[in-house]
């Protein structure tokens, strides 16, 4: 019987062990790591709360879940609670599928300024991640600038803009809620080092921003290459780009009755967050292009603001006792080898790229390697082990029928119209998960 351990709950670590079980069927057990005590990463603290369909995809991950030969073991940091070492001991293999949750510097002068935060804060504050609930930005002021031109930055944006009745059946949580409800930002403005044709922004993510009630997206006409260079990019990013042309083109009567701008800047990247202990203005150097890369042109101008968000990537979190890649922020590997019998996944592997379905075959395309490595179970003692060490070491694990029990109770508290209301703090989660 082999013993798989894999290190993270998100998509890359449950592709895995479903490619684990399609691997070795009834011959592999397999244990799903995660430090929080409520499983799914990314797809429960990362995508936007007001995209449920995509959030869907977590049904077929409890279809993993509860397979007889998969253990779902949250609440416990690897590294603190148990070392790689010790993993290595118990399992065949060690998959490190932990993804990317922290945020890159951006290395600007006043970055640790007063409401400046980084895309995995923000996002994680207003979709409940225990780490960040207690983030409270300040939404007084009337402009936010929001650095990056992908999806995450899209995201923001529109959270920013939306009003209250916007986020019926989503999921955003109750304290973030009521803050951005509060919110007196009227301007928004999203800057990007290059062009139109260069942003990371898919279509429908873009195209939302067309169909908010108060916010209207603005594109200055001249950041817009020539029509006839939309031939050459491949058609989604055709798509999103035609969406950028609509929107240059859209009217004061197109516009009435929408008060809040959101204004996309071209050409333009941040030098400094200004202010004295707190966010009160960017300084942006305009840009040109030269061979496909922002060159900076010298002529800077500044845009006051009161909140900035940065969102132009994440990275790994080193774990001690594996080799990590500072510079690209993930653990240093050989198409997924890190070291005998110790494996990296998804983010983890490769880095910030790709989508939520990008990691099924990069799963499936790791248990290859595993298999190759492995042959059979080497008698190795997988989660009865473990099991003997958690109980010496008085780790308060959580299970999946657990989760179950956190799942329902946050179900059963949901504001009307939304389908969860997230418990943010861990010891209300455990509390939940030991009520029945």
């Amino acid at each position: 019987m082999r013993q798989i351990a894999i290190v993270g709950s998100g998509p890359a670590g449950f592709y895995t062990a479903e490619a684990a079980l399609k691997q070795w069927s009834d011959d592999v057990r397999v244990d799903i790591f995660d430090c929080l005590p409520v499983p799914y990463g990314l797809i429960r603290s990362g995508v936007a709360p007001d995209h449920q369909s995509i959030k869907g995809v977590s049904r077929r991950y409890e279809k993993t879940s509860l397979n007889d030969n998969v253990r779902f073991i949250g609440n416990v940091l690897i590294g603190k609670d148990i070392t790689i070492g010790e993993l290595q001991e118990l399992y065949d293999a060690v998959i490190l599928a932990t993804g990317a949750p922290n945020d890159r510097t951006i290395g600007l002068p006043g970055e640790d300024s007063d409401n400046a935060y980084g895309s995995a804060a923000f996002v994680g504050w207003y979709n409940g991640h225990p780490d960040f609930a207690d983030l409270d930005p300040d939404l007084s002021h009337d402009t936010a600038v929001v650095i990056g031109n992908g999806n995450v930055a899209l995201d923001v944006a529109r959270i920013l803009a939306k009003t209250r009745d916007e986020f019926g059946g989503s999921d955003i949580v109750t304290h973030a809620l009521d803050i951005l409800d509060t919110s007196k930002i009227n301007r928004i403005v999203v800057l990007g080092r290059r062009g139109p044709h260069q942003i990371a922004m898919t279509p429908k993510e873009l195209g939302e921003l067309g169909h908010l009630h108060l916010a209207s997206p603005h594109v200055d006409p001249a950041d817009l290459p020539d029509q006839s260079e939309d031939e050459s990019l491949e058609p989604g990013q055709r798509k999103s780009v035609t969406h950028l042309r609509n929107f240059s083109a859209l009217t004061d009567a197109d516009r009435e009755g929408k008060s809040i701008k959101l204004e996309f800047d071209f050409f333009a990247s941040p030098k400094a967050i200004i202010g004295k202990g707190k966010v009160e203005a960017v300084e942006v150097e305009r840009t040109r292009l030269e061979n496909n890369r922002a060159v900076g042109t010298g002529e800077t101008y500044t845009i006051p603001a009161g909140m900035v968000v940065a969102c132009i990537g994440y990275q790994t979190s080193p774990i001690p006792g594996v080799p990590f890649d500072e510079d690209a922020g993930k653990f240093k590997n050989d198409e997924g080898r890190v070291d005998t019998g110790l494996y990296c996944v998804g983010w983890a592997r490769r880095g910030p790229s790709g989508t939520i379905g990008t990691n099924r075959p990069d799963g499936f395309g790791i248990i290859e390697k595993v298999d190759q490595d492995i042959d059979a179970g080497g008698g190795k003692k997988g989660y009865d082990g473990f099991d003997v060490l958690a109980r010496e070491r008085e780790l308060n694990c959580v299970e999946f029928h657990h989760w179950q029990e956190i799942d329902k109770a946050e179900v059963a508290r949901a504001r009307e119209g939304a389908p969860r209301e997230k418990f943010v703090v861990v010891e209300d989660m455990i509390e939940a998960a030991r009520r029945n």
